[in-house]
């Protein structure tokens, strides 16, 4: 397949564009269409992340049962590194809101449920050993929940950390909302992976222990731009037809990069696009425009 020519309306930011942290649902969603939006407002690479397996009709009996999520994730990864100046990869893993699902209405315990989303990570990891997917993803719920079941996300979300470790690559992780994850940084650390190799993904623009991926609104970018810490930018988009105005468009982040060079941000642009992709991904987002 061959790379689709650039829109001749294509806005030139003179710098890489990445979103950290998008899904992209072909069947259901926009898809590839929505990565044209992006494109053609100069944004240039993506991080892709795998949508809840139960969003694409996968009932998960084993950790096997996870390479459909995974593979169509790819799928669509493939699609869009063809449509991209730069490229996409995959960020492959489990959402921590499976465990509820699990136990609510599946009658799994806290345990059983636990041992099946670690075997779904594990399967994430070996297309990380493969090359085929850049990071894992992880996590624990952001809403209440019972000790029991809290136990168990943390368990999940420890072994995605081993797993990163293993594998030597970044862990995303949906959380609660905080500015201070530093135990989870150290959960990191005692386990071979480097605190700032895990991603706190919606994040705001203050965040002491993981590199926090901040969400592309004005305040919270301000905030990570007046800290000069390392940060990345997302949208967090669904690419859901039932939720059409959730969380940002897939334009905002090239937007936003637009926004912050004309306010003189360009040190943190720098900072979101090239300084800290490489550090906490080991990618060259020059290089691969």
């Amino acid at each position: 397949m061959t790379r689709e020519a650039a829109s001749p309306n294509m806005e030139e930011l003179d710098t890489p564009v990445l979103d950290n942290h998008l899904h992209l649902d072909p069947r259901h969603g926009r898809g590839i269409d929505a990565v044209r939006d992006f494109a053609r407002l100069g944004g240039t690479h993506l991080l892709v992340v795998n949508k809840p397996s139960w969003l694409l009709g996968v009932t998960p009996e084993t950790g096997a049962d996870f390479r459909a999520v995974f593979e169509e994730t790819l799928d669509a990864v493939d699609a869009a590194s063809e449509v991209l100046d730069g490229r996409a990869w995959a960020v492959l893993g489990v959402h921590p809101g499976l465990v509820n699902r699990l136990v609510d209405e599946r009658d799994f315990s806290p345990e059983a449920a636990r041992d099946l989303m670690q075997a779904g990570l594990d399967v994430a990891a070996e297309y990380v050993a493969e090359g085929r997917a850049l990071a894992l993803k992880s996590g624990r719920p952001h809403y209440e929940v019972t000790d029991a079941v809290w136990e168990a996300s943390n368990d999940v979300l420890k072994h995605a950390l081993a797993l990163g470790a293993d594998r030597d690559c970044a862990v995303q992780l949906h959380t609660e909302a905080s500015e201070d994850l530093t135990e989870v940084a150290d959960w990191a650390e005692a386990r071979g992976l480097d605190a700032h190799r895990v991603v706190k993904h919606y994040a705001g623009g203050r965040l002491a222990g993981p590199t926090p991926s901040v969400m592309s609104e004005k305040d919270r970018l301000e905030v990570a731009a007046e800290r000069g810490e390392p940060f990345l930018m997302e949208t967090d988009f669904v690419d859901d037809p039932d939720r059409p105005g959730a969380v940002l468009g897939p334009k905002t982040v090239p937007r936003r990069v637009r926004w912050m060079l004309e306010a003189g941000y360009g040190d943190a642009v720098r900072n979101a696009h090239v300084e800290t992709p490489a550090l906490v991904y080991d990618i060259d987002t020059r290089a691969t425009l």
